[in-house]
């Protein structure tokens, strides 16, 4: 039988070029045999059809591929966001997911709107309610501490100033005590990420009042607020004009040459082939022919 580390060999070797077989596996978060079907009342769309991918420390990856092609589905499970029906993503080799057949996953929208979640739903024979908690509670802390997001639509709340939007993240993953006590820490380290992002002078300003190429800004600073060790963007520059997404792109690009490792959705062919891998998908496969 094949053994944590073979598989984990095996994998790398598939996915990452120019990879020596006797070094230690580099990849942060492995993705694999990922299959997604989504159902709309009776239509069936299957997503993702077998995708294995890895995405090793310090990388910029690139996803790539047509409308439709699977390249936001694949963000969203590699993160934790969305459940595959079949497969397993391991985060420094611990799966993110419960076992198959016991996972509980939101799989489309009914035709009067309500969310589908019956499929998938099978009991796992011996698997407890209490240990499938345990991957969700992961998967929360994971989205919380280890993974930092950044969204084409910048989802910035608009009650709150740019600021306490970026602070955000740390206020949800504290205790009122620890809020508390280290407010003034994480204040700073607020302060000192819209700096970095170029938005030091616009701390009180509400997201209404800022430009599209601020508010992604303001996102990318509040990503970064927890420390993640892997920052996921999903078409961070596809609402922007074309300046103003080079110039978050170039963010991005620079943050990565300061060791943030980050996996990027992108529809434009001319920043993926400035990341250090680019990851196609055809028909929700990976595009061997890359």
């Amino acid at each position: 039988m094949e053994t944590p580390t073979q598989r984990t060999k095996r994998i790398l070797a598939m996915s990452l070029r120019n990879q020596d077989d006797s070094s230690e596996p580099r990849a942060l978060i492995i993705g694999e045999d990922l299959h997604k079907t989504y159902y709309l009342g009776r239509t069936e769309l299957r997503v993702l059809r077998g995708v294995t991918v890895a995405i090793e420390a310090g990388a910029l990856v690139a996803i790539t591929g047509a409308s439709g092609s699977g390249k936001s589905t694949l963000l969203h499970v590699l993160s934790g966001l969305d459940v595959p029906q079949r497969g397993q993503v391991y985060y420094r080799n611990d799966p993110l997911f419960e076992p198959e057949g016991a996972r509980v996953i939101p799989v489309g929208r009914d035709s009067d709107g309500s969310v589908v979640d019956r499929r998938g739903m099978e009991k796992q024979r011996g698997a407890s309610y209490s240990a499938m908690q345990v991957f969700e509670s992961r998967r929360n802390e994971m989205r919380n501490r280890r993974f930092g997001f950044v969204f084409q639509f910048y989802h910035l709340l608009p009650e709150f100033d740019v600021l306490e939007n970026v602070m955000l993240p740390h206020m949800v993953g504290s205790t009122t005590a620890s809020w508390l006590n280290g407010r003034s820490a994480a204040q700073a380290r607020a302060l000192g990420l819209l700096e970095r992002v170029g938005l030091r002078e616009r701390l009180k300003h509400r997201p209404n009042e800022l430009s599209g190429g601020e508010r992604q800004r303001v996102s990318i600073a509040r990503a970064l607020m927890n420390q993640p060790e892997i920052l996921f963007a999903d078409e961070p520059t596809g609402n922007l004009d074309g300046k103003t997404g080079r110039a978050i792109f170039d963010l991005l690009k620079e943050l990565n040459e300061g060791g943030q490792t980050i996996v990027m959705v992108t529809h434009d062919r001319e920043l993926a082939h400035e990341a250090n891998r680019t990851v196609n998908l055809v028909d929700g496969q990976m595009d061997t022919n890359e």
